[in-house]
Parts: structure tokens; C-alpha cells; sequence
């Protein structure tokens, strides 16, 4: 396994300069201060103080996760042995659990194992590194972009402490690129950078120290060689010359994924469409499917708009087909009308509330039996069993009679209370007289206003 920190790519200063200036140390690292605290947990693995317990590091691209590992490593003396979990399978996790279980009958030091992109291994492949965890036979360290609680199975979870690391905050990465351009093993102050230029890579990494220097690296090249012994500085147009565009703080396949999503719903849900139509453009720019954003769409309205406005979930399935037929750049028409009238929309959640009350019923047991008049008696002796007595709803003029319908276990309970905005205000009053009816209550009430509520529909 090659060490990263001894790598002869970087003794040449060699290799992209975010390689370059891994940090070698504790004290190199910048930003996630919540985790670097005097006596934390993670320092003291680090600087070897404590035994080393497997990690599972949790945060967005080009926050220090591999750097942290390889510093456990080193800082413990451990053999080190990385994965990805984008290309290694099973075969390969058994391959380096087994020579660490023999390095370790032979009396030589644990290995640490670095899963790299841990989410992406399946149940079955996290699963066959349980053994090696509880046994101790390795020392693993896992990244992932993602919520390991939805991303991990949880036996490995539960045997894990999970460290989660935050995007770096803009006064960090603005050292990062200056100790770059001075250090060494970076620029080595081939180049000078003047702060307007500082301030677009700080912008365009959003919280990636990785990115801060890829982006760093692009606008030294393009900057040019030393003029008369001088160092060229870097401008601001040398960094936008070096980047095509900003690249969106957003990963289809990290935690970005959920964050965004999440954030283009509850702004919907909020009713605040210029929030919303940003982070369907933040999705559209990074590439996310249409179709996944017009699925979320249609959930939403039914979720969170419901009868307030049943047209609501009409234009996200119109949405959803327009997408998966014309795909984007197009797409992005059809999915910004959905998104507008979804923000706009008088908002009621009493559909979602109403179902999942009684599901709830349900799972706890209160189901009854079906009342007699309401089962089948188009079968040979169903009268026989008082399979009779149903009576007909359109034999009376409102079209609603007193009649038990639900079963004796959940009779006269009210899954579905609509709210008062939009079209649930005309449902709320309809119910007001059904309801009644329907209890025998109202037997003999004024029809007029439910014809007149069926005029209006």
C-alpha cells in the first residue's frame, strides 16, 4: 500500500497540489476545530494518546477525511491499507482483513483499513467487514458523503464513533491557499496572489479545501512562468480563466444530494418560490435527474398542498411525463412551472396526516370486521349470512344517507380534517354537513347548499 506521506511524487514536489499539501500533522490541519479541541476524542487518536477505536467520518468532499485517517495511522504506528469502495468487492476486503489476522498472529502491529466512499459498498460488503471490527483484526476508518445513518448498516454503525466533519469556513480556506502559495511543497512563492484572487478561489471551493487548490493550481499554470526573476501574480481573471464556471457545492451522490433536495422542499412547503427556484437550479446545474426532482414534486403535493389545491398534484405528474419525455435542457421549463405553482399554492397537509392516522389505527390492532350491509352479496347465500340492508346513496337527493360504513372499532373517528385554505375550505364545509348525515344526525337537512357545492366542482 503506498503512504501518501512518504510518496516520492511528493519528496520531486510532484503530483496536484492538493497531494502535495496533505497535511503531515495535527497541527497542518485546518478548520473542523469542533473535532481538534485539546483532550477531544479524535486528538488524541491522533496524536496516539488513546487506544484507536474504528471511525466512521462523516462529511462533504475536500474536508480532511482521508487526511485524518492517514494521521491515525501514522501517529499510531499502524500498517496502513486503503479501499475504495467505488472498485473493491468482498474478495477484496476478505484479501486485506486475512493478511491482517496474520500479521497479527505474527505479533506485528494492527492495520488501520481507510474505506474510502464506504456507502457506496452494499449491505452484504459492509456486513463482511463486521467480523474484522468486533474481532479487531483491523482498525477501520470510513468515509462517506453521506447520512451513515441511512448510509451504514447499523451493526457497523453502533461499533463505529462517528466523527462528522463540517465544510471549511472561508477564513480556513483562505489560509490554505496562502500557505500553498508559500509553502515548500506547494507554489513555493514561484507566484504572489493578490487578495481579490484569493477571495474567487474561496468563493468557488464553497467549504472544499480539496477544490480550493485544484482551483489554485489551474490559476498558477495559467498566470504563467516567472517574468525577470519575478513571480507573477495571480489575478482574479487568471482564477476565471483557470475555471469555466463555478462549479455547484453539490454532489448527485454525497450528502448534498439529500441537503438540496430537502432545502427545495421545505422552501415549497414555506411558500417562498424564489428560495425554491434557486435550488431547483442548483439541481438542474449540477446535473441531477429530472426525474427524480419532478418524483419529489409529485410527492409534495400531495404531501403538503392535498385538497388545498387538487390541481396541485396534476401539474407535478404533467412535470414528471414532460421531463422523462423531452429530458433537460428542456425539462427545466416544465419543472420550474411545477415548482412555482407548488410554492404558491395554499399549502395543507391533512392528506398525509389522514392516512398515516390511520395506518396507525391499523398497526395497533383496530380493524373490526367489515358491518354486514356494506360486504359483497352478489355471491350464492350471502343473504343467508345478512349479506342485506345496504342502502343506495343516490336513491336520496343529497346523495349522502345515515349509514355506518367504517367498522365498529374505528366508527366515528376523523382521519381527514381539512384545513381552511383553498379549495379545503369548500371540502370543510361539505364535511360539516355530511358528517352529521351520515351519523344520523341531519336526516332530514336542507340540500341546497351540497347541490349548489356540486355546481361549483
Amino acid at each position: 500500500m503506498t503512504d501518501l506521506f512518504e510518496s516520492a511524487a511528493e519528496d520531486r514536489g510532484g503530483g496536484p497540489l492538493a497531494a502535495r499539501m496533505r497535511p503531515r500533522s495535527i497541527d497542518e490541519l485546518v478548520g473542523q476545530e469542533h473535532l481538534l479541541a485539546q483532550r477531544s476524542p479524535l486528538r488524541r487518536l491522533i496524536e496516539g494518546d488513546d487506544r484507536v477505536v474504528s471511525l466512521i467520518l462523516f462529511g462533504p468532499p475536500g474536508t480532511g477525511k482521508t487526511t485524518i485517517a492517514h494521521l491515525v495511522s501514522q501517529a499510531t504506528g499502524r500498517r496502513f491499507a486503503q479501499l475504495s469502495a467505488v472498485t473493491a468487492g468482498v474478495k477484496d476486503v476478505r484479501q486485506v482483513v486475512d493478511e491482517a489476522r496474520r500479521r497479527l498472529g505474527m505479533g506485528e502491529s494492527e492495520t488501520v483499513l481507510f474505506v474510502d466512499e464506504v456507502h457506496r459498498f452494499s449491505k452484504t460488503q459492509q456486513d463482511a467487514l463486521l467480523p474484522a471490527v468486533e474481532n479487531g483484526w483491523v482498525v477501520l476508518i470510513a468515509a462517506t458523503t453521506e447520512n451513515p445513518h441511512f448510509a451504514i448498516v447499523s451493526p457497523l454503525l453502533s461499533r463505529s464513533l462517528l466523527v462528522t466533519l463540517h465544510p471549511l469556513e472561508n477564513e480556513a480556506l483562505e489560509v490554505l491557499v496562502r500557505r500553498a502559495v508559500s509553502d515548500e511543497r506547494g507554489l513555493a512563492d514561484a507566484v504572489t496572489i493578490d487578495d481579490e484572487a484569493v477571495s474567487a478561489i474561496v468563493r468557488l471551493a464553497a467549504g472544499d479545501a480539496r477544490k480550493a487548490l485544484t482551483v489554485l493550481d489551474a490559476a498558477a499554470a495559467t498566470a504563467g512562468p516567472l517574468v525577470d526573476e519575478h513571480p507573477t501574480q495571480i489575478t482574479a481573471d487568471d482564477v476565471a480563466r483557470a475555471v469555466d464556471k463555478a462549479a455547484v457545492r453539490y454532489d448527485r451522490d454525497g450528502d448534498q444530494h439529500y441537503d438540496v433536495t430537502s432545502a427545495l422542499i421545505k422552501s415549497i412547503r414555506g411558500s417562498d418560490v424564489d428560495a425554491a427556484l434557486h435550488y431547483l437550479a442548483r439541481m438542474i446545474e449540477a446535473g441531477e435527474d429530472p426525474r427524480f426532482i419532478a418524483r419529489r414534486l409529485v410527492i409534495h403535493a400531495s404531501e403538503d398542498i392535498g385538497m388545498a389545491d387538487p390541481s396541485a398534484l396534476q401539474t407535478a405528474v404533467a412535470a414528471l411525463e414532460a421531463s422523462a419525455f423531452v429530458g433537460l435542457p428542456e425539462a427545466r421549463i416544465p419543472l420550474a412551472q411545477a415548482v412555482i405553482h407548488l410554492a404558491t399554492a395554499p399549502k395543507s397537509n391533512a392528506v398525509v396526516v389522514a392516512i398515516d392516522e390511520a395506518l396507525a389505527d391499523i398497526r395497533a390492532g383496530r380493524i373490526g370486521g367489515v358491518p354486514t350491509h356494506l360486504r359483497d352479496g352478489h355471491y350464492p347465500g350471502a343473504k343467508g349470512l345478512g349479506v342485506e340492508g345496504y342502502r343506495y346513496p343516490h336513491d336520496d337527493a343529497r346523495g349522502v344517507l345515515p349509514q355506518q360504513y367504517a367498522p365498529d372499532a374505528v366508527q366515528g373517528r376523523q382521519y381527514y380534517r381539512p384545513t381552511s385554505h383553498g379549495f379545503e375550505q369548500t371540502v370543510t364545509a361539505r364535511l360539516q354537513r355530511i358528517r352529521p348525515i351520515l351519523a344520523g344526525e341531519d336526516s332530514d337537512g336542507d340540500d341546497g347548499d351540497m347541490e349548489a357545492d356540486r355546481a361549483r366542482e
